[in-house]
């Protein structure tokens, strides 16, 4: 069973380019290869990757010789993707577009996603621009209802989503709406990490809705590990 605390470090690819506007790996990127290092994976196992941008996790799980399928929503991700497969030599399928829509009713043993999860006052998610990677409307979770709900439909029997999020966001929220799509969910790590520039520029709207206090400068990110009967 894996551990419920990340004791074995992930090792990532290096060297990676990244196209104007591709979101880069940082820490929640860091935390998420971590909880992927404590899964098994095998020539057999198949991973998908929900929104890859420079395709970093998705390459590390290929380095694993896991057979890998990476979906994002963005052109600039999809090709930062592919260049970094070339790069790197490893084989990589990268999809363009809606992760639920473009992988065809396939199923997979393990699913990773890093959603944008930032609460934003816009209350539609982006269609373009930088801040695609993680505006999340105005609980931040326009993304990740929508992974809760059709990560059953993308899992076979035994198969694991490892999902990272901002606790702001509200993790009892996601265990809660995972319980009632059929998966057994639960936290497995957390990380305290610094305010990035996109929350210290919006403090007063976070304040005004109850979702940081005055004076506060980190935010706890969180691993949900769920698992489809």
């Amino acid at each position: 069973m894996p551990a419920t605390t990340a004791t074995r470090e992930s090792t990532l690819p290096t060297g990676l380019l990244a196209l104007p506007g591709v979101y880069r790996p940082q820490a929640d990127t860091r935390l998420l290869a971590d909880a992927l290092a404590m899964e098994d994976l095998h020539p057999v196992t198949e991973v998908l990757e929900i929104g890859t941008g420079t395709g970093v996790l998705a390459l590390s799980a290929a380095a694993r010789g896991a057979r890998v399928t990476a979906v994002d929503v963005s052109w600039r991700a999809v090709t930062t993707a592919r260049l970094n497969a070339l790069r790197q030599g490893l084989p990589l399928r990268v999809l363009h577009g809606d992760f639920a829509a473009g992988t065809n009713g396939r199923r997979y043993d393990i699913v990773l996603a890093n959603p944008p999860y930032v609460p934003s006052p816009e209350i539609a998610l982006p269609t373009g621009g930088p801040a695609r990677a993680w505006d999340a409307g105005p609980d931040g979770r326009l993304v990740i209802d929508r992974i809760c709900a059709s990560a059953p439909a993308l899992m076979r029997t035994g198969g694991v989503l490892l999902m990272v999020h901002s606790a702001m966001c509200g993790t009892e929220n996601t265990l809660r709406r995972l319980r009632q799509a059929g998966l057994t969910g639960r936290t497995t790590v957390r990380a305290s990490v610094p305010w990035g520039p996109v929350l210290r520029s919006r403090r007063p709207w976070l304040q005004e809705r109850g979702l940081a206090d005055a004076g506060e400068e980190r935010e706890e990110l969180v691993i949900i590990r769920a698992q489809a009967a």
